[in-house]
């Protein structure tokens, strides 16, 4: 009976242990903040990238190739019904239209553009790259003379650039804004737009910092694949609606499809819609 007992006693033991452990565990766990999580079960982090080279879906959220561990739902929070991921800015927040053009200037077909713009009377916005505003300051005068907006889209086309420090991405941003201003000295820069749309919530910051406010997109099609002008056309033509940004590029490769589909763009979306230059002064 006595080593019966004993036994018994011990038993009692683990079974008390166990039921603290237990205890204590999950008391250490509720005292853990929730973590965002990507649909890999992975945990995100504000330093995650996502990529939106693609046109975005029905909602307000970016929709395009996400990196691994990165939630594009889990956003910087804001009640701004026409923000995107951390804060990005996905529509004009009015009825009006804007075409954007990044990765120029470019003195074969940033000319091109501008004509063509000029012809019907459009104005829009350009994400220019500082190294190419530094060699081509001619046409960011061109630019602002016509009365489109100017737009900050990093030194290099850094799509990595996100992913780096605040200081380093500070020093990439007032670099470009520099060579904007020594081509136009007074030119408002009110708009930041990522390489690649790869937000993150410290590049988004940095630039807010600087009083800019980053700029997405919700029809992209795709111009930077060199589809074809009719393609790229009818992406634009049927995608476009009330408030829509419109990505595309007036560099970076061979543009001369985007600068034919303008022809065909143009005339329909005139006829529908009010397109305007992103205002000067950020807001909307």
């Amino acid at each position: 009976m006595g080593a019966r007992s004993t036994g018994r006693a011990v038993g009692i033991v683990v079974l008390v242990l166990a039921a603290l452990l237990g205890s204590a565990y999950a008391l250490g766990r509720s005292l853990i903040p929730d973590q965002p999580r990507s649909r890999a079960g992975v945990t995100a982090s504000v330093h995650d990238t996502e990529y939106g080279d693609q046109s975005p879906g029905p909602s307000d959220a970016p929709s395009g190739r996400a990196e691994a561990g990165q939630d594009p739902d889990a956003r910087h929070p804001t009640e701004n019904p026409d923000d995107g991921l951390f804060g990005s800015r996905v529509t004009t927040g009015s009825p009006e239209v804007a075409l954007t053009f990044d990765d120029g200037p470019d003195p074969q077909y940033t000319p091109q553009v501008l004509e063509i713009l000029r012809e019907f009377h459009v104005r829009a916005t350009f994400c220019v790259v500082g190294e190419n505003a530094q060699a081509h300051p001619d046409l960011i005068r061109a630019i602002a003379a016509d009365g489109h907006t100017l737009c900050n889209h990093s030194w290099q086309h850094d799509v990595q650039l996100g992913q780096r420090s605040p200081a380093t991405i500070r020093a990439d941003l007032l670099r470009t804004n520099q060579a904007i201003h020594d081509a136009v000295p007074d030119a408002p820069i009110a708009w930041y737009r990522q390489p690649g749309g790869a937000w993150t919530y410290p590049v988004v910051s940095v630039a807010r910092e600087l009083g800019m406010i980053s700029l997405h997109w919700n029809v992209d099609p795709a111009d930077w694949e060199t589809p074809g002008a009719a393609r790229i056309a009818t992406q634009v033509t049927q995608g476009v609606g009330p408030g829509s940004i419109v990505l595309l590029h007036d560099a970076g490769g061979d543009r001369q499809g985007t600068v034919d589909a303008l022809r065909h763009i143009l005339p329909d979306l005139t006829s529908r819609f009010r397109l305007e230059a992103l205002p000067v002064d950020g807001t909307t």
